[in-house]
C-alpha cells in the first residue's frame, strides 16, 4: 500500500470538501484536476469523488433540510435521472478537455454577467426563474455531467444562483439535490464497473478528512456576510470557470 499516494488523495479530497462545505459546491472542480495528476485510472477519480460528494451532502443536509424548496427538488431530481445515462455514454466517448472548455466558458460568461448586471435586470431574471420548470434543463445537465465527470453541482448552482433565495435556502436546496442525485450517480458508477478495491481504500481514508473539512467549512460559512454571499458565489463560479479553461489549455 502506497501511503504517499493515499496522503495525496486525501489532500485533494480535503480541499474539495472544504470548498463544498463553505460555499455549497465546487468539490469536484477542485479535487478532480488534482486527482488526475495521480497514477491511477480516471474511473477511480470519478468514483471516489462521487462517494465523497455524497458523504459531504449527507453531512451538510443536517443544517439545511428545513429550508429546501420541495417542488424544485422533485423537478431537478427527475431531470437528473434522465441525464445520468447520457453522461455515462459521454464519459466513454467525449474528450474531457473539450467539456472543460465548454463548461469553463459558460461559467466565466455567466459569472461576469451576474457580477455586472444592473439591479433591475437581476430582479427581472429572478422573477422569471421563479417558475420551477426552469429547473429541468439544469437538472438534466447536472445528471449528465455528474455521471460523466462528477460536475453535477455546477448546473444546479447556476440555477440556484438565479433564484432569489437566502443563503440558507440556497445551501439547503442545493445540498438536498446533491444528496439525491449522488445516490443515482454512484449507482451508475457501480453498474458501469467503475468501483474496485482501490476506490474502497481511498474512500475509507477520505471519510475523516471530509468530516474535518465540513467542520472548518461551517466555521468559515458562519463568518460570511449574508448580504455578500451571492457575490461570493459568483466569484467562485468565475474562478471555477477559469480553472476549467486552464485544464483545457493544459491538456492541449
Amino acid at each position: 500500500m502506497d501511503y504517499t499516494l493515499i496522503l495525496m488523495v486525501v489532500g485533494a479530497v480535503f480541499l474539495g470538501s472544504l470548498m463544498r462545505a463553505t460555499f455549497g459546491f465546487g468539490d469536484s472542480v477542485v479535487s478532480m484536476p488534482l486527482l488526475e495528476l495521480l497514477p491511477f485510472p480516471f474511473s477511480v477519480s470519478v468514483s471516489l469523488i462521487g462517494l465523497t460528494g455524497m458523504t459531504t451532502a449527507l453531512m451538510s443536509i443536517q443544517r439545511g433540510w428545513k429550508d429546501i424548496d420541495p417542488v424544485v427538488i422533485k423537478k431537478l431530481t427527475l431531470a437528473t435521472i434522465i441525464g445520468i445515462p447520457v453522461g455515462l455514454i459521454l464519459v466513454r466517448f467525449a474528450e474531457q478537455s473539450v467539456i472543460n472548455l465548454i463548461l469553463g466558458s459558460i461559467l466565466v460568461i455567466y459569472s461576469l454577467y451576474s457580477l455586472t448586471v444592473s439591479p433591475a435586470r437581476r430582479e427581472y431574471l429572478q422573477a422569471k426563474f421563479e417558475n420551477p420548470n426552469y429547473s429541468y434543463p439544469f437538472g438534466f445537465l447536472g445528471g449528465m455531467l455528474g455521471s460523466a465527470y462528477n460536475m453535477n453541482g455546477i448546473p444546479v448552482v447556476l440555477y440556484a444562483a438565479a433564484r432569489d433565495w437566502t443563503p440558507r435556502q440556497f445551501l439547503g436546496t442545493v445540498q438536498s439535490h446533491f444528496l439525491i442525485s449522488s445516490v443515482f450517480v454512484i449507482s451508475g458508477h457501480a453498474l458501469s464497473g467503475f468501483w474496485n478495491w482501490d476506490v474502497a481504500i481511498y474512500f475509507a481514508f477520505s471519510v475523516p478528512v471530509v468530516a474535518l473539512a465540513m467542520y472548518i467549512g461551517r466555521e468559515i460559512y458562519n463568518k460570511i456576510d449574508t448580504d455578500k454571499f451571492r457575490t461570493y458565489i459568483f466569484i467562485m463560479i468565475l474562478i471555477l470557470g477559469a480553472v476549467n479553461i486552464g485544464n483545457f489549455i493544459q491538456a492541449v
